[in-house]
């Protein structure tokens, strides 16, 4: 175990377990992530190196695609907010480097292909809340499982999207997420639809984002919100269908209907070749 700034980092014989402190200097995202489980595999390097003001730097670097929140953050995290990093004083600098050591040896070889970092989705939990926050212009809010929701607010919400009226977006129907930190001019938080491009390329007039403002849609609210969105969304994407569910849309015209419209947004989302696609497509009319 190792206490720093902040956090404690404990080791496990499969996983680096990172809790967070709860006191009033510690980054408010960190105390709602409160603790963290990364496998070892989701890692890909740990390093050591100077910090401010007498300290030491443990950063444990992730793989690219292993954990949704910083897939979400896309390099945007200041670095005292980045949940990876332990900051130790100076004094105790011999200690981080064995323990830095320690886990570069337990950490496994990532794989050749950077393809395959997907295979098995992300290694790394998603945070457990929150499911709503307040946003400039409305209040986003997601069930934890199928849809996510935008309630526009009367006054700040622009009037494109009150012609849209609020907005449901079942999982199915979204392929990720775009997020733009609150600290930088302009932040907003876009759910990305299948197979197709937004509906406006400024989010204040797109139904499918809600912007951010001072005092709007902070870090520690938006950033978890949308790494539990994107979580859900690649586990909605490789969820097997049952056997029993397959043996009963067999023959179903709804049912292949409805399986061809899927396979139809993963052809145009790029993700099936039009080869793929027609045969597949053949196979399923083939069933009626």
């Amino acid at each position: 175990m190792l206490a720093g700034i902040h956090a404690t980092w404990e080791f496990e014989s499969d996983a680096l377990v990172i809790r967070f402190e709860r006191g009033i200097r510690t980054p408010r995202l960190f105390q709602a992530l409160r603790e963290r489980r990364v496998p070892y595999e989701a890692l890909a390097s740990a390093t050591l190196a100077p910090g401010r003001r007498g300290t030491v730097v443990l950063h444990a670097v992730p793989r690219p695609g292993a954990d949704p929140l910083m897939e979400a953050a896309a390099g945007q995290l200041k670095e005292t907010c980045d949940p990876y990093r332990l900051a130790l004083p100076a004094d105790r600098e011999e200690q981080a480097a064995r323990l830095r050591d320690e886990l570069t040896e337990v950490i496994p070889p990532g794989p050749a292909d950077p393809a395959d970092r997907f295979d098995t989705g992300f290694l790394v939990a998603a945070p457990q809340g929150p499911l709503s926050f307040k946003a400039y212009d409305g209040k986003a809010t997601f069930d934890g499982s199928s849809e996510v929701s935008f309630r526009w607010s009367s006054t700040m919400a622009t009037s494109e999207k009150w012609k849209t009226g609020d907005q449901v977006f079942p999982l199915r129907e979204l392929s990720g997420v775009e997020w733009r930190s609150p600290d930088s001019p302009g932040g907003f938080l876009r759910l990305l639809p299948r197979g197709g491009a937004p509906r406006a390329d400024r989010p204040d007039h797109d139904p499918a984002s809600v912007v951010f403002g001072l005092g709007y849609g902070p870090v520690h609210d938006s950033l978890p919100f949308a790494a539990a969105v994107l979580s859900a969304i690649r586990a909605k994407d490789r969820t097997p269908v049952p056997v029993g569910a397959r043996s009963a849309a067999h023959g179903d015209p709804g049912a292949i209907a409805e399986r061809i419209r899927h396979l139809s947004e993963l052809h145009q989302a790029g993700l099936v070749t039009d080869e793929e696609f027609a045969a597949k497509k053949t196979e399923l009319l083939a069933e009626l």
